[in-house]
């Protein structure tokens, strides 16, 4: 079945989370917590589709407000896929981005927003993780592999941002295009020469 993150299409299976799908593609989404539902940076806005998701958890009414509910909001690592059909989400790093490139002057609104539906949830969400029991080593390793999962796709980002800029600079003779952040411009990389493209236009 086919599912889109941020506008960006993807096939994705039944009984797959959401961050999980999202963590494969390397899509834009926060997880720094490494999808165990401490740091509540998953939120993604559901457009189409809810009803093919999994129901709102015990654990999920306890870290989103009635109002972010009501919008439709869901903790992708809360959110998992149990029935065929088209599902649409845009995740609330996405968002931050847009209204950035868009409207800067929504972010302190958006903020405001946001730090305040946390507010209201506070109570439970301590109640919540009190609750819990962790193994606290998979716990740090779950959250350096979200950290570093946020740093590659910075990295790409802003890798890709330059690669473009530098294809209108005929001086330059190679374009890196990042595919890992463990193989930022070296022999593992795949490039575009400039002289190559011009030789088989020929």
């Amino acid at each position: 079945m086919k599912i889109s993150i941020n506008n960006h299409s993807y096939e994705a299976n039944k009984g797959e989370r959401l961050l999980d799908i999202a963590r494969s593609n390397q899509e834009h989404i926060g997880y720094f917590c490494g999808g165990n539902s401490i740091c509540q940076t998953c939120y993604v806005k559901v457009l189409e589709g809810s009803e093919l998701l999994s129901p709102l958890s015990v654990e999920e009414k306890a870290l989103l407000s009635e109002t972010l509910i009501k919008e439709g909001t869901r903790m992708a690592c809360l959110s998992t896929v149990e029935k065929e059909g088209t599902i649409r989400v845009v995740s609330l790093a996405e968002e931050v981005k847009r209204a950035f490139e868009t409207n800067p002057l929504q972010l302190t609104e958006y903020a405001a927003k946001m730090g305040w539906e946390s507010i209201v949830k506070l109570p439970d969400t301590m109640r919540l993780q009190a609750e819990r029991e962790f193994d606290l080593w998979q716990l740090l390793s779950d959250v350096i592999s979200g950290i570093g999962d946020a740093f590659q796709l910075l990295a790409n980002a802003f890798l890709q941002a330059w690669s473009v800029r530098t294809e209108g600079d005929d001086t330059n003779t190679e374009v890196c295009r990042p595919v890992h952040f463990n193989a930022l411009c070296n022999s593992n990389t795949e490039k575009d020469t400039r002289q190559v493209n011009k030789q088989i236009a020929a």
